[in-house]
C-alpha cells in the first residue's frame, strides 16, 4: 500500500506504523520512582485533592488580601514613610485589621508550606530525606503561625 492510498475504513496509513511490531515492541517507559515493598499502595488519597483545592482557593483569597493590603498601605494611608510603631498600633487597635492581618498570615504560611511540601515530595528521592525536610517545614510553619498570631493579639501599644 502506498502512502497516498487509504484503507477500507477510509483512514490512511499511520505514520511510523512499521516501527513497532511483534519483533520490535515499543520501548517501556518506567515510573519516575519505583515502588518498593515498603511503599504503601495508597499514599495520596483525598488529602492530595483537598491540598490541591486549598492551593487554588487560598491563592484567590490571598490575592484579594494582599492587593487590598498594598492598596490601603501605599495609596490610601500615605505610603511607606507613614508606617511605624504608632501606625501599626493604631491599625491593630481595630479588630478588623487584626483579623485581616491574621488571615493573611495564616493563608500565606499554609499556602507556602503546602507548595513546599509538594516540592519536597517531588524532588527528595529518599524517604528519610523527605521525612526530615517535611518535619523541618512543619515545625517552621507552626512556629511562625503561632508567633505571628501571638504578636497580633497581644500587641501592646503602651510598651516602654
Amino acid at each position: 500500500m502506498s502512502t497516498t492510498e487509504t484503507t477500507a475504513s477510509g483512514i490512511g496509513p499511520v505514520e511510523g506504523e512499521s516501527l513497532y511490531g511483534v519483533d520490535h515492541p515499543a520501548p517501556l517507559i518506567e515510573a519516575p520512582r519505583q515502588r518498593t515493598k515498603k511503599t504503601p499502595r495508597t499514599t495520596r488519597g483525598n488529602f492530595e485533592m483537598a491540598a490541591w483545592l486549598f492551593m487554588r482557593l487560598s491563592g484567590i483569597v490571598l490575592v484579594v488580601l494582599v492587593l487590598g493590603h498594598l492598596l490601603i498601605q501605599l495609596f490610601l494611608d500615605g505610603g511607606v514613610s507613614k508606617i511605624g510603631f504608632a501606625f501599626v498600633a493604631g491599625r491593630w487597635a481595630n479588630p478588623f485589621w487584626q483579623v485581616w492581618d491574621l488571615a493573611m498570615l495564616w493563608l500565606a504560611m499554609l499556602h507556602g508550606a503546602n507548595g513546599l511540601r509538594t516540592v519536597i515530595n517531588d524532588y527528595a528521592e529518599r524517604a528519610n530525606t523527605r521525612l526530615w525536610l517535611k518535619g523541618l517545614l512543619y515545625t517552621a510553619t507552626v512556629f511562625t503561625i503561632l508567633l505571628g498570631t501571638l504578636v497580633i493579639f497581644t500587641f501592646d501599644p503602651n510598651i516602654r
